[in-house]
């Protein structure tokens, strides 16, 4: 089933059982992850209309959590800290309905969050497809349109001084620093407000997962390779229809 509301910004491509628990890989990360927030925290899209019967749970870095009064914001909004304790309970829970909702590319894929780009950070990030396969839980490919249009970023490529500086500080702090910019409230030629542009979030097919506490090495690898294949087959499928030209392909890091 192919439902889409034009205000929401958000297309779902299948229906998901509010009797199965379902982990959400969400890419990219974006500078703020604004379209995972808003989707999945805000549901200003929709998404208890789209999707009855399913809470989400969208992880966030721990020391977020050390912070008084935003963290009693964040708390109340749904977030929850990206441990995976944290990240387990909500799977634990008998009788489904439950979605945990990871950024798979995290803080580091931030400083990829350039327009026009396509770098997803997964290449090596099988710890939820693990936790995935220990709870049984359905895994769900989810793309996000624009999610890098909305800020600039000051250019760093690999390699350079500043890249260098910013991942040293990522290891050290646990937290990447990109150094964006986009529009003012009151001008639009420079500031931190994000640019007036579409996120359209497209929620893919879930990926069958059966209960398996201890993975070998090849179940992982295997299931890890048919979320990638899903992943890119999803973003291949609609791309064109949010303004990505054909020849543009994700890369996987």
């Amino acid at each position: 089933q192919r439902d889409y509301i034009k205000d929401s910004q958000q297309l779902i491509t299948a229906d998901l059982d509010p009797r199965q628990n379902y982990i959400f890989g969400f890419h990219p990360h974006g500078v703020l992850v604004a379209g995972a927030f808003t989707n999945f925290c805000t549901y200003a899209t929709g998404f208890r209309q789209l999707f009855p019967g399913l809470t989400t749970y969208l992880l966030l870095l721990p020391l977020w959590f050390r912070a008084p009064f935003f963290r009693d914001y964040i708390m109340c909004a749904g977030l929850i800290p990206s441990s995976k304790e944290s990240a387990s309970y909500p799977l634990c829970q008998r009788g489904g309905g439950n979605a945990v909702v990871i950024a798979v590319g995290g803080a580091p894929e931030a400083l990829d969050a350039h327009p026009g780009t396509y770098n997803v950070m997964l290449a090596k990030k099988k710890g939820f497809i693990k936790m995935a396969m220990e709870h049984g839980a359905h895994l769900v490919p989810v793309f996000s349109f624009g999610e890098n249009e909305v800020f600039d970023q000051v250019k760093n490529t690999r390699g350079t001084w500043l890249r260098w500086t910013q991942e040293r500080l990522q290891n050290i702090m646990g937290v990447s620093l990109p150094l964006f910019h986009a529009r003012g409230i009151f001008q639009y030629s420079f500031g931190l407000m994000p640019y007036r542009k579409p996120i359209n979030t497209v929620v893919g097919r879930p990926i069958r997962v059966d209960r398996n506490e201890k993975p070998t090495a090849e179940e992982l690898d295997a299931l890890h390779q048919l979320y990638m294949d899903e992943l890119s087959n999803l973003f291949e499928e609609h791309k064109e229809n949010y303004g990505v030209d054909k020849d543009k392909h994700l890369i996987f890091v």
